[in-house]
């Protein structure tokens, strides 16, 4: 239709928007009564507007995105029946973490059709051996991505798997003898966002962790630049918010990697937050999840993986996963979020949005690299102090109630009892050990207020 079926009504400019706005503010301040400021440090103004927004983004998005089941292999045979039955009940990739090298690949991948279903591998260890005979089994028409991520792991964990040179040593067997992987380069900036790091933040970590595998590369002339990076996300709870973070990301990814000639895309493999999920009204987290999930679809993600509302407390159960693969088949075949490719294009907020939070990482990312880069700033311990002010922020805007969760710090269930339901320990593990570094700790805002509730849990019980 070409027709414009607004032809009679005169255009009204973002000028005489603001006119009318501050007419019927009687006197009062247009920035300090209708523009907030957010903890990423974006001015949200009360309407957007074509005169004043940037031109869009053009993205290379994907026409599609796949519903994903995480399954942790303790058994190659277990884990091989778990994805067999997720893939019939609707899941449509399977992203399997492998805690040891001792699983066998040719059993973890039976009657599975690897060139019809994406599958996700994540290792805890570095081995050349296991690689080598991963990339064996496949073919090049096997959509198996590898999540071989050396930096990530030396921020999560203090400390490289084996050490540096050994760690260097792996990666490169990956990129020079790996042929049928679809991808190993990997970057967890899902670390940064349940650590507390504002969006610009997690976007500028992203860039410079994955610079420095890049000026890796170049160094190896003899090294395919055609291969495919993949991003596992967090998606938090701020809607517009994560749908512009994820567009975002793939904006600078494709500067940078335009930078070094690197013909590449990025693949997404978003995940709802963890920072958010509560132990009380635990129920709630199906709804947090639910629009975070929608978030990372409108966002761009190629693929979803949805956590169960009881994932922080319980272990792996049946029902819980059957809820989340539940929710996301609603969102794909109910609410129609498979019909269109790159639907956030054109809107002003979100055009806008996005310009802003890419400008605001590219500031940060300029930084970390004039002060050494990536690795280096992690060594100084300086990634990990600012993102521990940005924690410190939010858990205040929490503590104080200005940052809400239902069900926690506001409309609380005086009646919810927890204590005998706990079946894995849903806070900040201390585990005193040497490291090379701080790690980047994963906090959820709640936990302090949850600790508090189980310890008059147990009082009462006690008295009784």
């Amino acid at each position: 239709m070409t027709e414009n079926l607004f032809k009679e009504f005169e255009e009204v400019s973002a000028k005489q928007w603001k006119q009318k706005i501050q007419y019927d503010l009687k006197g009062a301040d247009y920035n300090e009564t209708l523009v907030w400021k957010s903890l990423d440090g974006i001015n949200v103004k009360p309407f957007y507007h074509p005169d004043e927004s940037p031109e869009p983004v053009q993205l290379s998005t994907p026409l599609k995105w796949n519903i994903t089941e995480q399954i942790y292999v303790t058994s190659a045979e277990k884990a091989n029946k778990k994805a067999l039955e997720a893939l019939k009940k609707g899941a449509e990739s399977i992203w399997f973490i492998l805690p040891s090298e001792e699983v066998d690949v040719k059993d973890l991948f039976s009657n599975l059709n690897l060139s019809l279903f994406p599958v996700y591998l994540k290792p805890e260890f570095a081995s050349e051996d296991f690689f080598l005979r991963l990339d064996e089994q496949l073919t090049p028409e096997s959509r198996v991505f590898l999540q071989f991520d050396i930096i990530g792991n030396l921020a999560r964990s203090g400390n490289w798997y084996k050490d540096i040179k050994e760690d260097h040593k792996v990666f490169d067997t990956l990129l020079q003898k790996c042929q049928n992987l679809k991808s190993f380069l990997s970057v967890d900036m899902a670390l940064y966002q349940n650590a507390g790091a504002t969006i610009p933040q997690q976007l500028a970590y992203a860039l410079a962790h994955v610079n420095e595998y890049f000026n890796h590369i170049a160094q190896k002339p003899e090294v395919s630049k055609k291969a495919k990076f993949q991003f596992v996300v967090s998606v938090g709870p701020n809607y517009f918010f994560e749908i512009a973070k994820l567009r975002a990301l793939r904006l600078l990814f494709s500067t940078l990697s335009s930078e070094y000639d690197f013909e590449t895309e990025c693949d997404i493999l978003a995940q709802p937050s963890r920072r958010n999920k509560t132990l009380y009204d635990f129920n709630v987290n199906l709804l947090r999840t639910t629009t975070e999930c929608m978030s990372a679809v409108l966002g761009g993600a190629n693929s979803v993986c949805n956590m169960a509302y009881d994932a922080i407390y319980h272990k792996n159960n049946d029902f819980g996963s059957r809820i989340a693969r539940n929710q996301l088949l609603v969102l794909k075949h109910e609410s129609y979020f498979e019909k269109v490719a790159n639907p956030a294009e054109g809107s002003y907020y979100i055009e806008t949005l996005t310009h802003e939070m890419a400008d605001k990482a590219l500031d940060i990312f300029k930084n970390i690299e004039n002060g050494g880069g990536f690795v280096t700033q992690l060594k100084q311990g300086i990634i990990q102090k600012k993102i521990s002010e940005s924690a410190a922020r939010e858990q205040e805007e929490f503590d104080a109630g200005k940052l809400v969760l239902v069900g926690t710090n506001k409309y609380p269930n005086p009646q919810d009892k927890m204590k005998d339901e706990l079946e894995l320990y849903p806070f900040v593990k201390q585990k005193p050990r040497k490291t090379l570094l701080q790690p980047v700790i994963e906090k959820r805002l709640s936990e302090k207020t949850e600790q508090k509730r189980l310890k008059e849990e147990e009082s009462i019980n006690s008295e009784k």
